[in-house]
């Protein structure tokens, strides 16, 4: 082989290498809207939260190159699909209902769904308990979706844009209840401004609306990038990277096999 030709190899060889070893950028899609201590923003616009930790670690070890990207919650689909995004990882459960439009990892997380209330009133995470009652839920959750299937004998359901505000409303006495994942719940009963309330106990399980976990949610078809998700969620579970994570933020594993 001509020095020429030789030079023009050795170039490209360094080409394809150094393009092999670039991580792929994905656009990672998460709630615009805060929602402790999974994921919510400091006063320099920088994320924060078990969520945001599980996402950088998950992206390193599927040497995904991920740019967290936030929207608004109830465009989150949307977004995926319309390829604004190429990921969520937003908390967001496994359903067959959003398993009509989307696909999904293998489960990163799996919580009891819980009702808060008062501390003084006799409220149980019951339909029978609940009639006549004010539930506050999020908006496009399968909170909504569950309350609207089991509790449609409370006096009112109420639906807020995020969380946060149905809990707040909790507090002014706006509402009676509210409906959101355990840790969520556990997270804003534990502050000063939530110790009015506590959590009075989980919901009867209901695996068609509340699902089979949290997972990430990719287009369908994106067969490739979901297989790297799932080959960085089980290592970082392999490793222990997951549970040091987990042990940042809660006391016990929020991951069921």
């Amino acid at each position: 082989m001509k020095l020429k030709n030789i030079v023009k190899a050795t170039v490209a060889a360094a080409v394809l290498g150094a393009g092999a070893a670039t991580a792929e950028e994905v656009k990672v899609g998460i709630a615009a809207e805060p929602y402790p201590p999974f994921a919510s923003v400091d006063s320099a616009g920088n994320w924060n939260g078990w969520e945001v930790d599980v996402i950088n670690a998950v992206c390193e070890a599927a040497e995904l190159d991920c740019v967290i990207t936030p929207v608004a919650w109830d465009g989150i689909i949307p977004s995926l699909t319309g390829g604004s995004i190429d990921v969520i990882m937003a908390s967001m459960s496994i359903t067959a209902e959003r398993q009509k439009t989307i696909d999904f990892s293998d489960p990163y997380y799996d919580t009891p769904t819980v009702i808060a209330a008062d501390k003084n009133s006799d409220i149980e995470p019951t339909a029978e308990s609940l009639k006549g009652k004010i539930i506050g839920v999020q908006a496009s959750t399968v909170h909504q979706a569950y309350v609207n299937a089991h509790f449609s004998d409370a006096g009112e359901i109420r639906v807020y844009q995020t969380q946060d505000e149905a809990n707040q409303d909790l507090v002014a006495g706006r509402i009676d209840a509210t409906q959101a994942d355990s840790i969520a719940l556990a997270d804003f009963v534990s502050t000063p401004g939530g110790a009015c309330c506590e959590i009075k106990g989980s919901v009867p399980d209901d695996k068609a609306i509340l699902g089979l976990g949290v997972g990430a949610g990719v287009r369908k078809g994106d067969d490739a990038l979901r297989e790297k998700l799932n080959a960085g969620i089980q290592k970082i579970l392999d490793d222990g990277t997951h549970a040091e994570i987990t042990s940042n933020y809660f006391k016990t594993s929020i991951y069921k096999k």
